[in-house]
């Protein structure tokens, strides 16, 4: 298990003085040693939960979706008390993981997402009834020229799937440009040396393989 940390202290006072933030990272360096986990990156932040444009949270689950990592914090509210906002980072795609209450993804944060996933389940379930329905009344369904169209649209949509992973290649990119310049600040200049510094923070490339000097040259011609 990769992890990245995540600490939280309401006013600058206990931000000076580390009340409440040594609290939460002894829960949550319990935790990691329970787990056997592996730390990639640890954030703190001084500001209240009300609020939820916080720079260092969105720092945390941007290096945690990079890394492929669990954001583990000491407690819920940690993360906010407004559970739209909660609701929002569990549909991130990224893991959260609370200490106090490990189970909280999939019972507090998840309850609003677990109706509307059944919800959706009903509907699908409604609509393949309707089809079969219709296909027993003798209802043709689907495009009888679709092999045809298939045929006459196949070039495009190969241009377009390739034009597809291009975006998708050059959006992987532009995340990772913060990362590339922390670690180029750091004294790695050399492809190989930056490939060893991103295989060091657990972050893969975007097919979850380990990074090379070639795929580093490749990253940088795009950023470029």
């Amino acid at each position: 298990m990769r992890a990245v940390t995540y600490y939280r202290v309401s006013t600058s006072e206990q931000g000076r003085s580390g009340l409440g933030l040594e609290a939460q990272r002894a829960a949550v360096e319990d935790y990691l040693w329970r787990n056997g986990a592996i730390l990639v990156a640890e954030f703190t932040e001084v500001e209240s939960g009300a609020r939820n444009d916080r720079p260092q949270l969105q720092a945390a689950l941007k290096r945690a979706k990079l890394s492929n990592a669990t954001l583990v914090i000491a407690k819920l509210d940690r993360l906010s008390r407004n559970a739209a906002f909660l609701l929002t980072l569990r549909d991130g795609g990224t893991e959260i993981v609370a200490v106090d209450m490990p189970n909280a993804n999939a019972v507090t944060v998840g309850i609003m997402a677990v109706i509307a996933e059944e919800e959706r389940r009903l509907i699908s379930e409604r609509t393949k009834a309707a089809m079969r329905a219709a296909k027993a009344r003798g209802v043709k369904l689907g495009n009888p020229n679709g092999a045809e169209a298939f045929r006459r649209t196949g070039f495009l949509g190969a241009r377009i799937g390739t034009e597809a992973n291009q975006a998708k290649a050059q959006c992987r990119a532009e995340s990772l440009r913060e990362v590339l310049s922390e670690i180029q600040a750091e004294g790695a200049v050399s492809y190989a040396a930056v490939a060893k510094a991103l295989n060091d923070r657990h972050i893969a490339t975007r097919l979850g393989k380990e990074w090379r000097a070639c795929s580093v040259k490749l990253l940088m011609d795009r950023l470029r």
